[in-house]
């Protein structure tokens, strides 16, 4: 498979990487957007020239359908208002794929439409699951998109201690949208869009 050496390894190596971030001191992160239901924080990136970014809030609907509607898969598609398009390359185990997708222009096309290739595994995680992805370096390009990097994200979901039927999600962004982009640019749509990315999830799921 190109550019991924062994699947479970690598897997396994990516859920070690979100688990460690999940047990970063609260005192590290700085906050970079709260709404009512949602914060977002964020702290500078060891893996590039960017920022972590922490994002964290209650949503109403179970662990199962939450993380339905956030993996790879015709779900994400329906909801996801910065996604506009999702193939899924390679299929490994259920839970584990590489896919290609692509996001929609952002701040009045300041960011211009991207392409990312990712690898994506979903697995279980303390009462939850865990769904993470990092970029992949794939040779095929297409010449009308940039192609984006993720530097290892995931998404966190567990149920609510007093509420089993809602969920605490908790996703780590670290985004390098690549192209000459303001780095103020990228922090401030980062902030917005995992905000929205909320919304737009608890709408969908109040549907389905």
């Amino acid at each position: 498979m190109e550019g991924l050496p062994d699947a479970a390894v690598f897997a396994t190596r990516l859920k070690n990487t979100l688990i460690q971030y999940h047990s970063i001191e609260d005192d590290k992160w700085r906050v970079a957007k709260k709404m009512k239901d949602v914060t977002i924080w964020r702290k500078p990136s060891e893996e590039f020239n960017g920022y972590l970014f922490k994002a964290q809030g209650v949503i109403d609907d179970i662990v199962n359908s939450v993380i339905d509607h956030i993996r790879p898969g015709p779900c994400r598609l329906d909801w996801d208002s910065l996604m506009t398009s999702m193939d899924i390359l390679e299929h490994f185990e259920e839970n584990c794929c590489v896919m290609r997708y692509t996001t929609a222009g952002q701040l009045w096309n300041i960011i211009s439409p991207r392409e990312f290739v990712d690898f994506s595994y979903t697995v279980g995680y303390e009462e939850g699951l865990l769904s993470c992805g990092v970029s992949l370096d794939w040779s095929e390009k297409r010449p009308e998109f940039i192609r984006g990097y993720n530097h290892p994200c995931g998404w966190f979901c567990v149920p609510l201690k007093d509420n089993p039927h809602q969920s605490l999600l908790t996703g780590y962004i670290q985004t390098d949208l690549r192209g000459m982009i303001p780095q103020s640019a990228v922090n401030t749509a980062m902030a917005s869009t995992l905000i929205n990315f909320y919304g737009d999830l608890q709408k969908a799921l109040q549907k389905a």
